[in-house]
């Protein structure tokens, strides 16, 4: 079992079950201490080559993932890895499509749908979840 995040850490959303997950965004430096186990990246190209295991979502700047078959099956992934290892979820700025994909994790977690924004906003980062489109995303996703 590998060492998890210190929750007293920035940027680490911890989840009702005691899971946590780092959000961050790409565009500052990488935070001191810990690096994850595994990285999940946000954006509209590929990111750049990261020393843990990771995958990409295909998601632009400000939409909604470009395949939300896979985005779910990833954020799945990312609840399952948490339980045991250091994961982090990252966009360009760390806030829209981190704070959506933190929110659907949420929700896997067991917050409902309606209450996910809110909850990451509270725990997270205040302007998580930036666009109308992205809040109406967690509101109609299922655990």
């Amino acid at each position: 079992m590998a060492e998890l995040w210190d929750v007293s850490d920035a940027g680490i959303l911890r989840l009702p079950s005691g899971r946590s997950v780092r959000g961050r965004g790409l565009r500052r430096p990488l935070p001191p201490g810990a690096t994850p186990n595994f990285g999940v990246y946000l954006l509209g190209k590929p990111p750049p080559a990261v020393a843990w295991d990771s995958r990409w979502v295909r998601w632009p700047d400000f939409r909604l993932p470009a395949d939300r078959v896979l985005a779910r099956e990833v954020f799945v992934e990312i609840w399952n890895r948490a339980g045991d290892e250091r994961v982090e979820v990252a966009c360009a700025g760390g806030r829209g499509r981190t704070g959506t994909a933190l929110a659907c994790i949420a929700v896997l977690d067991g917050i409902p749908p309606g209450q996910a924004v809110a909850f990451v906003r509270r725990h997270y980062d205040p302007h998580a979840v930036e666009t109308p489109w992205q809040r109406r995303y967690v509101e109609r996703f299922t655990a």
